[in-house]
């Protein structure tokens, strides 16, 4: 007991970024250019410093964490909530969660490689309360209330390779061609057809999605629950495929701020899932980042 207590109290906060991944971070960070030739002259008290972008950062990842609002950043850490917010907009116009995200998988790809010849693909509904974009009646609410859906594609691992986002009302296999077209990588070698396999389940089911599918140049595999247990009982050495796209949309809920969206905007709200991914990804290399997901 005292062993646990006195590591529990060691453990740093899930939202504190370690200085290794703020390495993998500063060199996407945009820097504010100054216009050539002109000259500025700063009065003395006049106007603010810049913020640390290292505090705005893990201001960034202690609200997709814990899913606070942003006004509600405790000021005596980070300071004021709308700057903090103002930057945040500002980095994901910039690109900076997806240059992140892609540079994990990188990362990730050199050092494990991407599990490319079995992927899983599904979609994940949440409530919306706010949204005012890529939102829709709930099916879950009985379309009374407003949702949105991340529709996610992983590696083998579970590793997430695309994300996108739609209203709640959208079917998953309206989004197949909108999914395998948003792969943030590519491989580097084109490998041969039957190397390369989309596991999905029923809601994936219907000509037009096994045409899309194939197109792509996946050999799909579309299976409901009940025949995976069937599958499994006849040939019990048969590996299950599919649950790693499951396990993703959980890891992702951790991030309180996806497991409801508050974000009005659908831009804001996905840059907070590339950030998220980034931060699975990273967690996938040996890197110390300290961001947990329970």
């Amino acid at each position: 007991m005292v062993r646990q207590a006195e590591k529990s109290k060691s453990r740093r906060p899930s939202w504190e970024v370690s200085d290794a991944f703020w390495e993998r971070v500063r060199p996407l960070i945009p820097v504010r250019q100054r216009e050539a030739g002109k000259d500025y002259v700063r009065q003395a008290g006049g106007g603010r410093k810049p913020k640390d972008p290292r505090v705005v950062f893990e201001a960034i990842v202690y609200v997709l964490r814990t899913g606070c609002q942003w006004k509600a950043l405790p000021k005596e850490r980070f300071g004021s909530a709308s700057a903090i917010h103002t930057h945040f907009l500002a980095w994901q116009q910039a690109g900076v969660f997806d240059a992140l995200w892609k540079a994990g998988l990188a990362e990730y790809d050199d050092l494990e490689g991407i599990a490319w010849r079995w992927q899983s693909i599904d979609g994940a509904m949440m409530k919306a309360p706010l949204a005012q974009e890529a939102v829709g009646p709930n099916p879950t609410d009985r379309g009374k209330k407003n949702g949105s859906k991340r529709h996610l594609l992983v590696d083998g691992r579970g590793v997430p390779l695309s994300i996108v986002v739609t209203g709640a009302h959208r079917h998953d296999v309206s989004q197949v061609e909108a999914v395998l077209d948003a792969i943030v990588v590519q491989r580097s070698s084109t490998p041969r057809r039957r190397h390369k396999h989309l596991c999905a389940d029923a809601g994936y089911t219907g000509a037009p999605a096994r045409n899309t599918i194939e197109n792509h140049g996946y050999i799909p595999h579309v299976k409901g629950r009940g025949q995976e247990a069937w599958e499994k009982r006849r040939r019990p050495a048969q590996r299950a495929r599919r649950w790693v796209v499951e396990v993703a949309h959980s890891w992702f809920n951790r991030f309180r701020k996806l497991l409801v969206r508050y974000e009005k905007l659908e831009r804001s709200f996905l840059g907070l899932n590339h950030l998220a991914a980034a931060i699975i990804v990273f967690r996938k290399v040996p890197l110390k980042i300290n961001i947990i997901y329970g």
